[in-house]
């Protein structure tokens, strides 16, 4: 009997492992960066964020997912306003004068760092990586960036909460009663990313983990199919609209492909923010197959913003838990404009 179920998380752990294996951001809108490293040293100012998602509230052993992120140019010599810069004093951030005066930034590079912690049930899976992109005009008004992103990943698994009996499963190779505290397993990690942006739109398309890779933790030869980390390819597009002199709608979609992830490995999520000036903005999303999303933020003066989500899952899993949870807090170093706020995309 006790064998029987074992294989309950065995074969739960076989499926996530084919499945996406990168933690889900409902805010990556806020924060495109966490998932492109082109985007490293767009803005003209250091861009910190600190985030916290707590996944299907109410269920054991459900995935909670921390990150920091922080990213700078260097050599941007010129301060001209970017599609997601702070505003020039005595201009409206989001009116026709920006649209009419925009221009693109000069040649320069950037620089960051991402740290994400996801945990979910016994796994643990930590990644640290470092970033560096480069960015040039290609017309007047029209920008782009290449970046990649290089670190380590570190998965482990608690063995103490795979044990049911209390003394461990001596049938199980990897978990068994002769191991003991936390097997991890460190593997290189590497990525890269495009970032194509103007005053009114961006196009984005970044790989993450794109070194396959077994993830095995033991050599028993009976494990057939053994893990494996697999690439995660994300395309983004989105365009600004403006709406009267003090409101834009800014409508994005976002196609992510992770082999064996869903029925045809592709899962697209379509997104929508209203923003007025530089202040406040509400927005939703809708992720295929998955569930909805409400999102609300407000940015203080030069230096705080803060967004909130709440996703409620459309899936059998909507049954046992309270929702998803995600907070995400901006700080802003260095801003060479005014005491207004960040614009985000």
């Amino acid at each position: 009997m006790k064998r029987k179920l074992f294989l309950i998380p065995v074969l739960f752990v076989c499926v996530q492992v084919m499945g996406q294996q990168r933690p889900h951001y409902t805010q990556y809108i806020l924060n495109n960066y966490i998932l492109n490293p082109a985007l490293s040293g767009i803005e003209n100012y250091t861009d910190v964020k600190l985030s916290v998602r707590d996944q299907w509230v109410g269920l054991n052993g459900a995935p909670k997912t921390t990150y920091f992120s922080i990213q700078a140019p260097i050599g941007k010599g010129d301060y001209r306003t970017s599609s997601t810069s702070f505003e020039v004093p005595g201009q409206n951030p989001r009116g026709r004068y920006y649209w009419e005066n925009y221009t693109a930034a000069e040649p320069h590079h950037g620089i960051g760092m991402t740290i994400v912690n996801d945990r979910t049930g016994s796994f643990n899976r930590f990644t640290a990586n470092a970033t560096y992109a480069y960015h040039l005009g290609l017309s007047p008004t029209l920008n782009l960036s290449g970046g990649f992103s290089a670190g380590i990943t570190n998965v482990t698994i608690d063995k103490s909460k795979q044990d049911f009996s209390g003394t461990g499963d001596p049938y199980d190779p990897a978990t068994g009663a002769a191991i003991n505290g936390e097997l991890n397993r460190i593997r290189p990690d590497l990525g890269f990313g495009l970032w194509l942006y103007s005053k009114n739109y961006f196009i984005g398309l970044s790989a993450q983990q794109i070194i396959p890779q077994k993830l095995s933790f033991t050599d028993d030869a009976t494990f057939i199919n053994k893990g494996r980390l697999i690439p995660h390819l994300f395309f983004t597009a989105g365009y600004r609209f403006l709406v009267g002199e003090d409101v834009n709608l800014i409508p994005s979609v976002m196609l992510k492909y992770v082999e064996a992830s869903s029925r045809n490995s592709f899962q697209p999520e379509v997104n929508m923010k209203m923003q007025y000036r530089d202040l406040l903005w509400l927005g939703g999303s809708y992720r295929y197959q998955d569930g909805y999303a409400a999102m609300a933020g407000f940015n203080l003066s030069n230096t705080f913003n803060v967004g909130y989500a709440y996703d409620i899952t459309t899936t059998a899993l909507n049954t046992v838990s309270r929702g998803t949870h995600e907070l995400l807090i901006g700080f802003i170093i260095g801003n060479k404009y005014s005491e207004k706020c960040p614009r985000c995309w």
